[in-house]
């Protein structure tokens, strides 16, 4: 059956036996699952490499948090040893280490 085959039958059902609560249960589950499919293809997602396609995008957005995350790590480790290295240069200015090197 084709997207709306079987959602038509089953509003025709509702009418006819004055929608029951399994029968619109049904509709509404058929209308979901035609819902979903349209919006899988709007996307492009319909075919059967796109599950394939999707873990690759998660892999692919996992490597970039991690990259982002190591990358964030490497920058606070760089600005820690200037800020100690500076902390350091000023103390042996303080400390008159200029004047020892004469």
């Amino acid at each position: 059956m084709n997207d709306g085959t079987m959602l038509g039958q089953l509003i025709a059902q509702a009418e006819d036996e004055g929608a029951e609560l399994t029968t619109l249960r049904a509709i509404a589950e058929e209308a979901g699952t035609v819902g979903a499919d349209r919006a899988l293809a709007r996307l492009g997602l319909e075919d059967a490499g796109a599950a394939k396609d999707m873990a690759e995008l998660r892999e692919l957005l996992g490597a970039w948090r991690d990259a982002k995350k190591s990358m964030i790590k490497a920058v606070m480790q760089w600005l820690g040893r200037t800020v100690a290295a500076l902390v350091l240069v000023l103390l042996a200015m303080r400390m008159g280490f200029p004047g020892w090197l004469k």
